[in-house]
């Protein structure tokens, strides 16, 4: 929580300051009463959460709130499908000498590394598709934010 004074000082709950002349100390704002803080000229500056800078050109307003202009979504698509291929390319990585064991000495993989890596390469599948799909920039953050990578499938 933050409150502005009425010079335009900002000043958060916690926290000293001084104006006209005078210094509060760090706890006055969490101890005031509405009435002084109204005697003082606070205003309480509503915190709101700010829009995620990964997907938004975001700016703080004075007011609190934001203003969120999205991101191009074809670069964004492009560089979200790179990471997750990246995802499943660093993952698979860890168990591809099974699958050259396999190839040159006929060595069997494990059945749960193998089930493991289908589920790795279906999820990559999964979010790829989706993201080709997806129509806008919320669509995209649902994506990202609902991935479901398997876990840990290694012997």
């Amino acid at each position: 929580m933050r409150y502005k004074l009425p010079n335009g000082q900002m000043i958060g709950i916690n926290q000293p300051f001084t104006y006209e002349g005078t210094s509060y100390p760090d706890n006055w704002t969490a101890l005031a009463t509405q009435e002084q803080k109204n005697a003082l000229g606070l205003t309480e500056i509503i915190e709101y959460p700010r829009p995620d800078d990964q997907f938004y050109m975001v700016t703080q307003n004075d007011d609190g709130t934001y203003n969120a202009t999205p991101k191009d979504l074809t670069s964004l698509k492009k560089h979200w499908t790179e990471y997750f291929q990246m995802i499943a390319h660093n993952t698979l990585a860890q168990t591809d000498w099974m699958i050259i064991r396999k190839a040159e000495r006929n060595v069997a993989i494990p059945e749960t590394t193998a089930t493991y890596r289908a589920a790795v390469i279906a999820e990559c599948t999964r979010l790829v598709t989706a993201i080709t799909e997806a129509a806008d920039v919320s669509a995209l953050i649902t994506i990202v934010t609902t991935q479901g990578w398997p876990a840990n499938g290694n012997d």
